[in-house]
């Protein structure tokens, strides 16, 4: 298994959708398993395929959840159904989120506290399970990814701002920018 390098928000395949995985060989297998040595070096709860350059609907997770899904998994070419979001501000002592693509910044988001996922494993074997609170929150934010979005493309105004400022103060928004789990210092001091 490898550590993959992870983009930063400014790249390109982390601002379009990814495409469906439609061979499911060694080739995908050894990608999951170094997507999750990757996530594991970075100190991630998840990490879809584009944050390490790649263009397929994959993500995995580790997250220890009540909800009765594997504590951790991956899912290649994932439908996500949700819950109704909430349109209240969202709280910033609880729903603060971060991401890998975008090191250092949190911001607070409301996301939706149910959802249910469907697609596959890396052996195109069927994967099916409900996630609720911060594990539905983790799913989210992997699919959003799949999708060409960061979760900063969703925040209210007043915190889009300030990631904003942040990505312009360290250079973001270009291609080419990556960092190395277990080689770069943490980001987010873990």
């Amino acid at each position: 298994m490898t550590v993959l390098p992870i983009t930063i928000w400014g790249e390109p395949v982390l601002h379009r959708r990814a495409s469906e995985v439609e061979v499911f060989d060694d080739e995908l297998r050894t990608l999951i398993a170094d997507m999750f040595e990757t996530n594991e070096a970075a100190n991630g709860v998840g990490l879809a395929a584009p944050q390490v350059g790649v263009g397929k609907r994959i993500f995995v997770y580790k997250y220890a959840n009540d909800d009765g899904a594997p504590p951790t998994g991956v899912v290649v070419n994932p439908v996500l159904t949700l819950s109704k979001i909430s349109g209240a501000v969202p709280d910033p002592d609880e729903e603060e989120e971060g991401c890998l693509s975008f090191p250092s910044g949190q911001y607070p988001l409301k996301r939706a506290e149910w959802a249910r996922v469907e697609g596959f494993d890396g052996f195109g074997q069927p994967v099916k399970f409900e996630a609720t609170g911060w594990f539905a929150r983790v799913i989210q934010h992997e699919y959003d990814h799949l999708d060409g979005k960061l979760y900063v493309n969703r925040l209210m105004d007043r915190y889009k701002r300030k990631a904003m400022k942040l990505a312009k103060k360290n250079g973001w928004g270009v291609p080419g920018l990556t960092w190395m789990p277990g080689v770069d210092p943490d980001p987010f001091g873990h």
